[in-house]
């Protein structure tokens, strides 16, 4: 912490906004001028975090602080275990207090929660608010919703031809690159039975002095919390985000398109980038992702499919996310389309499950604090759409036990994508599969003791289960989409002995998980 002299511009600097090319510092003046970072108690805590998660976050923004000190800047930090600052606006008004500052200087939030934070600090303290948008995004609030209107249906893949043709990425004059916008058709595979072979390792990064510090601290601080550290393994600089970058571009990025859904018991990372992390600390820019991606492709070390394939991540869905938070909420975190109102299953907190896909996806986000997109959308999250849970307790645990989690992003993948909970805003349809799907998609099935081409008895899949009885549940609703009919025509095969046996064994499976849950909250 530097000394507290009054100063001209009071730039903070968020937990998430560690660019050096950020808005706040276009008029900075080292003479003038001084940066505050606050580490708070409280964003580690509004969510159940995960160690990894809190460790990820601190580490990052101290080294962003010794990289600001060594440009010049003045930067003022106040550290969690030294000022003890139990949130942002607390830590904050501290600072304004000493330094007097005629003017505060913030990159626009993330986080609808820390907006209102900030708004009722510069209120409270009586100081003009210089507010500046966020230019490490490729589409603008505005511009969001200038292409959106007042349309009650938003498709990412007419989003994402828009972001294409707008930044001429993947194209050859106004038409796609290989005559195509989509290659799911030849992406999207399992590894099949002899499963995924050799995988390229991530990169290593070995914990600096400054790394070790926030391990001990978290440690010490947030014992109590879900998740282990003692496999941290993320960049947490700059520097190390663009070696994770060119990493995958070499090494995993040729292979991601036709496996990136695949999944298969101990192998957490499989051909995923392990970027998001980087993006959403702003450590890497989604331009320089997006380049590099598409040159490996031009430069012919990369398929088009799998270059396609991650661009859209990056380009669309990543960006396409963004804009329906800030055009939805705040009324967005309330949304619960098919009133689900089952509490968070207790195994979610310590993976002791006996359906194997759940504990192994359960397991490794404890362990890591990651699980890649397939095992959150058709996993973690398609048990918790079927077995009715209330989705923002579902959106309050992915916040919590994934490193990359900031809300703008998770929020709308959880109620839109996965639990269709915002009513067909974001998916044309409700993402549903029984056990089959992960028995085609993955090895899970072979050591699980249920069987997923049963729906009831004992050896029952739950997934197999509950997955009839959301169709026969939400029957009335799902025969009004298009897209579910082929679904809804299996449903009506089952006779009604059938149907009235699978309802009795999913109440069974609420009933159980209920009480499993009140007793872990107890």
């Amino acid at each position: 912490v530097t000394t507290a002299a009054p100063c001209r511009h009071l730039v903070l600097v968020l937990g998430d906004q560690l660019n050096g090319n950020s808005a706040a510092f276009d008029d900075f003046d080292v003479e003038q001028d001084a940066v505050l970072m606050v580490e708070a108690r409280e964003e580690a805590t509004h969510v159940w975090s995960h160690r990894a998660r809190t460790a990820l976050f601190l580490a990052a923004m101290r080294h962003f602080a010794q990289r600001l000190v060594a440009e010049g800047k003045r930067v003022v930090y106040r550290k969690l275990d030294e000022s003890q600052d139990a949130t942002l606006t607390a830590g904050w008004r501290a600072a304004a207090t000493d330094l007097r500052p005629q003017r505060i200087v913030c990159v626009e939030p993330g986080d609808w929660r820390v907006w209102q934070s900030l708004n009722t600090f510069t209120t409270a303290v009586r100081l003009p608010l210089d507010l500046r948008p966020d230019r490490h995004f490729l589409c603008s609030r505005d511009a969001f919703a200038q292409w959106a209107g007042e349309s009650a249906t938003l498709r990412m893949e007419f989003f994402y031809r828009h972001m294409r043709r707008q930044h001429a990425v993947l194209m050859d004059g106004d038409q796609p690159v290989g005559g195509r916008w989509n290659f799911d058709e030849v992406n999207r595979r399992g590894f099949g039975k002899a499963g995924p072979g050799f995988v390229p390792e991530p990169p290593r990064f070995e914990p600096d002095p400054i790394t070790r510090d926030i391990l001990r601290l978290v440690e010490r601080e947030f014992q109590g919390h879900p998740g282990a550290i003692d496999n941290f393994n993320w960049p947490v600089t700059r520097e190390q985000a663009l070696v994770a970058l060119a990493c995958f571009v070499s090494d995993r990025l040729p292979a991601f398109g036709p496996f990136q859904d695949a999944m298969w018991a101990g192998t957490p990372f499989g051909w995923h980038s392990l970027l998001s992390a980087a993006l959403n600390l702003k450590l890497l820019d989604p331009r320089e992702v997006v380049a590099a991606t598409e040159a490996a492709y031009r430069a012919g070390r990369v398929p088009l499919p799998a270059a396609e394939g991650f661009i859209r991540q990056v380009l669309g869905w990543r960006e396409y996310v963004r804009g329906i938070y800030w055009r939805e909420m705040p009324g967005y975190l309330e949304r619960n389309a098919l009133d689900a109102q089952a509490p968070l299953p207790a195994f979610y907190w310590d993976g002791d499950t006996e359906m194997s896909c759940l504990r192994d996806a359960i397991g490794q986000t404890l362990r890591l604090g990651y699980a890649h997109h397939i095992q959150r959308l058709m996993v973690t999250g398609l048990f918790a759409l079927l077995l009715g849970v209330d989705p923002r307790r579902l959106h309050e645990w992915y916040l919590a036990v994934y490193v990359d989690a900031v809300e703008w992003v998770e929020l709308p993948n959880t109620i839109g994508m996965s639990q269709y909970a915002d009513g067909g805003l974001m998916a044309s349809k409700p993402y549903v599969a029984s056990g089959r799907y992960l028995q085609r998609m993955s090895n899970c099935c072979a050591g699980c003791r249920y069987d997923p081409a049963r729906s009831t008895g004992a050896s029952a899949c739950p997934f197999t289960t509950l997955y009839w009885d959301f169709l026969r549940r939400h029957a009335a609703t799902l025969r009004r989409n298009p897209r579910m009919v082929m679904q809804m025509k299996n449903l009506d095969r089952l006779d009604a002995d059938a149907q009235a046996a699978i309802a009795a064994q999913a109440e069974a499976l609420r009933r159980r998980h209920a009480t499993a849950s009140e007793l872990r909250r107890g």
